[in-house]
């Protein structure tokens, strides 16, 4: 059954991307959150811990996140300004 991401919850999501055992999501003020398998360090958190609850990716909270997209092994984003993460 489909079940709420409660850690998400009072955050404005508009995209969400979905990688081989992980989840990106994207809020209205550029925050990118990540959940799941961390393997190869794809949840960007500086680790390689898996995360049961979605988790704000510090690493970009100075940056203004407006696309995200979870490969298999991999994550990226791309900010405002054309850097890509």
């Amino acid at each position: 059954l489909p079940k709420k991401v409660e850690a998400l919850t009072g955050q404005r999501v508009f995209a969400l991307s979905a990688g081989w055992q992980h989840s990106l999501a994207l809020t209205a003020d550029g925050s990118v959150w990540s959940w799941g398998d961390g393997d190869f360090g794809k949840l960007g958190h500086g680790d390689t811990q898996r995360q049961l609850l979605s988790k704000k990716v510090e690493a970009l909270a100075d940056q203004r996140v407006v696309a995200v997209s979870a490969a298999s092994d991999h994550s990226l984003a791309i900010t405002a300004d054309g850097a890509v993460w």
